[in-house]
């Protein structure tokens, strides 16, 4: 019996149809219990917080506790914790799926299991890109609140005095302070030296310097003396006040923990390159940070295949052990992140290799189990 043309592009036209529901409906799993699992572990956190910081809330107005903390505080969690969401996320449902032998009648009608993981690797990719933007231009802006809203209230762990600060200005231009105070913006024992070449050609001294946060890079030197130097012959200038426009700023010295958490990643990238150019060396957790925030979007699709690989087939333990074979992969990728961190800080590797070593170690993991999964 013969099978007409029409009859083949409607099969054909039926298969496809079915792919796509299919893809809607593990996509539809995948988010959603991403988002319901981010919404149950951040209350919990939530509960616990509350329960640490409880006078500090009790101290400060509602109104700075919602807005100011809580409302930077969940999303800072939840993109720090969302390789975690994810693995769980996966693991559940395609668990799930599994025990009620779903998976196998998807396979056994013909989809390849690498058919099978296109949905889940869309899903990872709405996450990832939900992870980087949050990471690189949404949350850091609101880490600002959240910092200044601890520092505040719960324990100050912001630099406010420099000792003995050194740094270039401009090539050519070295500036030096002997003790700075952040709360009057004011520095003492102010040096300003200019070369050229290895050449000294001017060297201003003051007693007191302070900087006009109204207006960038403006400073104000009292009981200065500027000396400029023309071979041997030296002209010598002071007075009791003088306005000067020197390119630094309190910041860029007085590095309090978490700062770099409060630049956007262009901002992190432009601050890097500033201080390098100024010969400040303690600027690798802001590189560090950088690194971690491209190599956290790549952690969605690595745990995705992780998981999917892990928990496609009907295992005795059932769902518990998943879950705890998830968790465990799960917090050891988040701890293995923070480990290779300190391979930068102590300069064993530069801050990009830091970052990505685990993503190469798991992304292995992920390619040896999703072989041993295809082989159905």
């Amino acid at each position: 019996m013969k099978i007409s043309k029409g009859s083949k592009i409607w099969s054909k036209t039926a298969s496809v149809l079915r792919l796509k529901v299919l893809d809607i409906f593990i996509l539809k799993k995948f988010l959603g219990t991403y988002f319901m699992a981010t919404i149950l572990i951040l209350a919990v956190i939530s509960m616990f917080d509350i329960t640490e910081k409880l006078d500090a809330f009790l101290t400060a107005p509602l109104k700075e506790t919602l807005f100011d903390y809580f409302s930077s505080f969940l999303p800072y969690f939840a993109n720090m914790l969302s390789p975690l969401f994810v693995f769980i996320s996966v693991i559940f449902f395609t668990t799930k799926l599994a025990g009620n032998s779903e998976i196998i009648a998807i396979l056994s009608s013909g989809v390849s299991f690498k058919r099978l993981l296109r949905p889940y690797m869309i899903g990872a990719a709405i996450i990832a890109a939900m992870t980087f933007l949050l990471s690189n231009y949404i949350i850091p802006p609101g880490n600002v609140k959240r910092i200044a809203y601890t520092n505040k209230y719960v324990r100050n762990k912001s630099v406010q005095t420099g000792i003995d600060i050194q740094l270039m200005a401009r090539p050519g231009e070295v500036v030096y302070i002997g003790r700075f105070e952040n709360s009057t913006k004011t520095g003492y024992r102010f040096s300003f030296d200019k070369f050229k070449g290895k050449e000294l050609v001017s060297r201003m001294t003051a007693q007191s310097v302070t900087y006009d946060t109204t207006r960038n890079y403006h400073w104000t030197v009292r009981d200065y003396m500027i000396r400029d130097f023309d071979g041997m012959k030296e002209k010598i200038t002071s007075g009791r006040e003088k306005d000067t426009i020197i390119p630094i700023e309190p910041k860029d010295f007085l590095i309090s923990a978490n700062d770099w958490e409060t630049l956007t990643t262009p901002q992190l990238t432009e601050y890097v390159e500033k201080q390098k150019m100024r010969g400040v060396a303690n600027i690798k957790s802001f590189e560090i940070e950088r690194e971690k925030r491209y190599a956290s979007t790549a952690a969605a699709f690595i745990l995705t295949l992780i998981g999917m690989s892990l928990s496609s087939k009907k295992s005795k333990g059932g769902m518990g052990l998943n879950i705890g074979i998830g968790l465990a992969l799960s917090f050891s990728y988040i701890l293995f992140s923070t480990v290779t961190s300190s391979f930068a800080v102590s300069g064993l590797t530069t801050p990009f290799i830091a970052m990505q070593i685990p993503n190469v170690i798991y992304l292995a993991i992920g390619l040896y189990l999703y072989r041993r999964a295809s082989k159905f």
